[in-house]
């Protein structure tokens, strides 16, 4: 029990409920708005910003090519400021490259039959810069343990954002209103953040050593090399429906999905990231201790699924009247939509809670290939809808392939922790 007690009391434990706390608050200022949002805005309207957000988020990965990770392992805080400017340096050269892009908007935007997009694609390369650069100071404050400064940036990210779309909505300006609020809810909350900490925090990164950051990019070129590939499979994985969609069906029924998505998937990663902490912590110390974890993993699964499922057969026959009373008739799909991706949901929040166990037992490179069949079963099943002209199908396509294939990485995940138990070791 004392050693509980001084578990939960722990400094870490704290940042971590500090963390969650904040990405919690975040999140429900988000959906607390949307109800009005969606009596604002059209479907197409939030196909194209998912459209914009997906394309971004994508480039940003690439723009970054993972070094910012390396950032919080070197002892010395000179070699990880070279690490910072090394992430910085290729951040500018590629969000100039993007820049250069804006002359083929509307190539980009024909690409995706999406016409609207080259309008709005000069805004593009700002996202990536200020989204690359965030990643790379949100590091920095992890490795001076500056978590507060993590968690303000993150709430009023969201609640000017939040802020930003009812204002452009109620001004009229509906078509990229939403799309300026999330270019510029982030630009403000780093610039006020870079403001805030310069002289405590940021100071000592003005000192630049071109030797420096030559020799930290040659030790840590694994990241680019190896991590990236993962990272891009994952961040690709997720934007799927709305990559492939969007050329094919347009963008009122990206945006309706899209939603769906939102208010689906939401809730389920906030529980899974807490459980996830929780968890990740217990095994770390039970596999150092040489002691069983399968007995917590089985507990886990039986309880979690005595509550959830329960809940899960409820909202599949009340999601539609859900949805057409939260966000308004036009929506009353989504609720179809969420339907199908109820099983996918459900073992989502098994897996994400526990998918830490393939780096627990030294699995990576088994882990990313549950990565690479998860994107190859979304790309069939969206295929599957597209062959047909069926968008629904491909919803169903995309949702039921996505729960096979995180099922077989629980399954996978349920015979490394019993293979473990019987040997007490990781090898």
């Amino acid at each position: 029990m004392n050693r509980f007690l001084s578990f939960i009391s722990s400094s870490g434990v704290r940042n971590v409920l500090k963390l969650l706390s904040a990405n919690v608050v975040a999140q429900v200022i988000g959906l607390v708005v949307y109800p009005f949002l969606t009596r604002m805005y059209s479907p197409e309207d939030f196909g194209l910003l998912n459209l914009f957000l997906s394309i971004g988020n994508v480039l940003v990965v690439l723009a970054l090519a993972d070094y910012y990770y390396s950032i919080v392992l070197p002892k010395e805080e000179r070699q990880a400021s070279s690490l910072v400017h090394a992430s910085l340096i290729l951040l500018v050269l590629t969000t100039g490259l993007l820049a250069v892009s804006i002359f083929f908007s509307k190539q980009v935007a024909h690409l995706f039959n999406s016409p609207h997009l080259a309008e709005y694609y000069w805004l593009l390369p700002i996202y990536v810069f200020i989204m690359g650069l965030w990643n790379i100071l949100n590091y920095w404050y992890i490795r001076q343990k500056r978590f507060g400064s993590i968690s303000t940036y993150q709430v009023s990210q969201n609640a000017l954002s939040a802020g930003g779309k009812l204002l452009f909505g109620y001004a009229g300006v509906l078509q990229g209103g939403m799309i300026y609020s999330v270019v510029l809810a982030p630009v403000i909350s780093l610039v006020v953040s870079i403001v805030v900490r310069f002289r405590e925090v940021l100071r000592p990164l003005m000192s630049v050593s071109v030797n420096g950051i030559r020799e930290m990019s040659k030790k840590y070129r694994n990241f680019p090399l190896y991590v990236l590939p993962r990272s891009l499979v994952n961040v690709l994985s997720g934007q799927l429906p709305v990559l492939l969609l969007t050329p094919f069906f347009g963008g009122r029924f990206v945006g309706l999905f899209s939603m769906a998505l939102l208010l689906g998937y939401m809730p389920i990663g906030t529980i899974s990231r807490a459980l996830y902490q929780v968890m990740y912590q217990h095994s770390i110390e039970s596999v150092h201790h040489a002691q069983r974890i399968g007995q917590v993993f089985w507990r886990f699964i039986g309880y979690t699924s005595l509550v959830v499922i329960p809940i899960f057969v409820l909202l599949y026959f009340v999601l539609p009247d859900l949805t057409d009373w939260l966000l308004g008739g036009e929506w009353r799909v989504v609720g179809e939509y969420i339907r199908w991706m109820l099983p996918w949901l459900f073992v989502s929040l098994l897996t994400g809670s526990t998918c830490y166990l393939s780096d627990v037992f030294m699995q990576q490179k088994k882990g990313l290939f549950f990565e690479i069949l998860l994107f190859v079963s979304r790309v069939v099943g969206l295929g599957i809808g597209v062959w047909y002209n069926d968008f629904t199908l491909a919803i169903a396509g995309y949702s039921i392939g996505t729960a096979l294939a995180i099922f077989a990485q629980l399954v996978w995940l349920s015979c490394l922790v019993r293979r473990y138990d019987n040997g007490l070791s990781i090898k």
